[in-house]
């Protein structure tokens, strides 16, 4: 059968409107945030989160990863994200803390006795609780990525006891809760983007910073702060988020499998941040990095009082901070 154009147009046009009306959802590409470098393991875990909601989809939903802070350093991406004009964004839960009052208690000093303490809340309960506690301020909390012990780094000695931190200018994440941290065991908190580390420690803006080992190595830090004490202060994880607006435009089923990719793109990266923190610890030895392994914790700890006391004194966190520690 032949059509003329017109009548082409027209059967081109109802059968758009059957589509529309069957609840088949459009096709769309996703953008998704991340201020670490390509080949990161976070950048590498949303991408492979990508593949398997293509190939799910049949490829009418795809996730275009942009790396290495091309839509802006983690706050402005926060920001972003919250009003709906980034889709997905990977963060440390410190930095969203700002915005989502209970994931503090993941940033809280010393509070995890080990990596297997860290992922017994995160996968339990605890976890998904807090995941849902992000839906009321404009985002939807997926899943959590791995992000290792923080420690504290320096280009000027190495800190070996409470004393050794007085005076040092030490950039932390913009986070009250990490400024009000480096300041009670005596150092002088600077809050600086990520990407701006780097520069201020040639610059001598700073003498130093808090960070994982992978961090440390592949920013080049190490090269500048040659002193890393193995603090481990805080283990707080990398959390994605989606934007509440685009998780509005999805159907049921494609909730289903954006929930169900994020949670294998977790085990995924796990796997890829044991072989880099490995190989980044690897890396410093071979630089001739000081690094301090043995000190005595007691004294920072201590000092963390006055912050758990302000901590405990919001029923919430005071409540996730008791279910925490009692995590076996």
């Amino acid at each position: 059968m032949i059509f003329s154009g017109t009548a082409f147009r027209r059967l081109v046009a109802a059968a758009c409107l059957v589509i529309a009306g069957s609840g088949v959802a459009a096709a769309r590409e996703f953008r998704a945030a991340d201020t670490q470098d390509e080949g990161y393991p976070t950048v590498r875990a949303l991408e492979f989160m990508g593949r398997l909601i293509a190939e799910r989809s049949n490829g009418r939903n795809q996730i275009r990863v942009f790396h290495s802070r091309q839509l802006g350093e983690e706050r402005e991406t926060i920001e972003q994200t919250r009003v709906g004009a980034i889709d997905i964004n990977r963060t440390n839960v410190a930095l969203i803390g700002a915005f989502v009052p209970s994931v503090n208690v993941l940033a809280m000093p010393f509070l995890f006795r080990s990596a297997e303490h860290l992922h017994k809340v995160l996968d339990g309960p605890i976890g998904q609780e807090i995941l849902a506690s992000f839906e009321p301020f404009g985002f939807v909390g997926l899943t959590f990525y791995d992000s290792g012990a923080r420690s504290i780094y320096n280009s000027v000695r190495p800190v070996r006891q409470l004393s050794d931190m007085k005076g040092l200018k030490i950039r932390v994440q913009q986070s009250q809760l990490m400024v009000d941290m480096i300041r009670a065991i005596g150092a002088e908190p600077l809050e600086l983007p990520y990407g701006q580390v780097g520069t201020g420690l040639a610059t001598r803006l700073i003498d130093g910073a808090e960070n994982n080992w992978p961090s440390y190595i592949t920013t080049g830090h190490y090269k500048a702060a040659g002193y890393y004490t193995l603090t481990e202060h805080t283990m707080s994880p990398e959390v994605v988020v989606m934007s509440r607006k685009a998780w509005d435009s999805l159907s049921e089923d494609d909730k289903s499998v954006f929930r169900q990719t994020a949670r294998e793109s977790n085990i995924f990266m796990r796997r890829q941040w044991q072989a880099l923190e490995a190989e980044s610890m690897k890396t410093a030895e071979a630089a001739g990095i000081a690094i301090v392994k043995t000190f005595d914790r007691t004294p920072f700890e201590a000092a963390m009082a006055d912050i758990y006391v302000r901590a405990s004194s919001d029923p919430v966190l005071s409540r996730l901070l008791e279910r925490i520690r009692q995590v076996k």
